[in-house]
């Protein structure tokens, strides 16, 4: 996972634009690996259960990935933690769903044209969500609108040319994932409905192990919550 991300200024600095790559924390490209090299294990292991909770009153039991997915982390910098919550036994069957969650950052500053923004990001992608196909991941969610800077409360409405129909690019971008790694996607866009007067929708898309369009679901309660305005769409 990786920390998420904001909209930079028009117009950064040098320093500001060299920066942009490095995400770490005090040299640690986790939270959870700076608290775990910082403090004492008893101390930790209390920190972890505020931070993670508890599976059926125990610790999470921590997966080991493979070689395989280890080695796309190192290669492409991003944080990979795997954890194994148990659950009530059933009587007629052994279920076990591996689940994979996204939290990505922008791969360029803001200032960078739009089209070279949007192919970055899916670049970043793509490595992380083959380290979720290597791991065996059957459902995988994305962040909120993933395919683009988190704009909503800007209110500017540039953003919205980050908008796309349902079985737009960044949806064939996914089904190709979701077809060769067998896997569903759970995939939040910004949406244009392009049979509706090109109305707006925060919306998530849901990409079948097949490579097929299952559903979409969109969010019909925008926050408006003092100067936090989502209501461009």
């Amino acid at each position: 996972m990786e920390k998420t991300d904001g909209i930079g200024k028009e117009n950064g600095s040098t320093e500001e634009k060299q920066s942009f790559k490095d995400e770490s924390i005090c040299g640690y490209n986790s939270l959870h690996r700076l608290l775990s090299a910082n403090l004492k294990p008893q101390l930790y292991q209390e920190v972890s259960r505020l931070l993670l909770g508890l599976n059926c009153g125990t610790t999470l039991e921590t997966i080991v990935p493979p070689e395989s997915a280890k080695a796309l982390s190192s290669k492409h910098e991003f944080d990979l933690q795997a954890f194994k919550f148990s659950a009530d036994k059933e009587l007629l069957r052994e279920p076990q769903v591996r689940a994979g969650l996204i939290k990505n950052s922008i791969a360029l500053p803001t200032t960078a044209p739009f089209s070279d923004q949007k192919k970055a990001i899916f670049e970043k992608l793509g490595p992380i969500i083959g380290a979720a196909g290597t791991l065996g991941v059957n459902i995988l969610c994305l962040r909120e609108a993933w395919m683009m800077p988190f704009a909503f409360c800007t209110r500017e409405k540039r953003w919205c040319e980050f908008a796309k129909p349902v079985n737009g690019e960044s949806t064939q971008f996914l089904q190709e994932f979701a077809l060769k790694y067998n896997m569903v996607i759970i995939s939040s866009i910004l949406e244009r409905d392009i049979n509706n007067g090109k109305t707006h929708w925060n919306t998530t898309v849901i990409i079948g192990n097949c490579g097929n369009i299952i559903g979409k679901h969109r969010k019909n309660h925008i926050p408006r919550v003092g100067d936090f305005n989502e209501s461009r769409y």
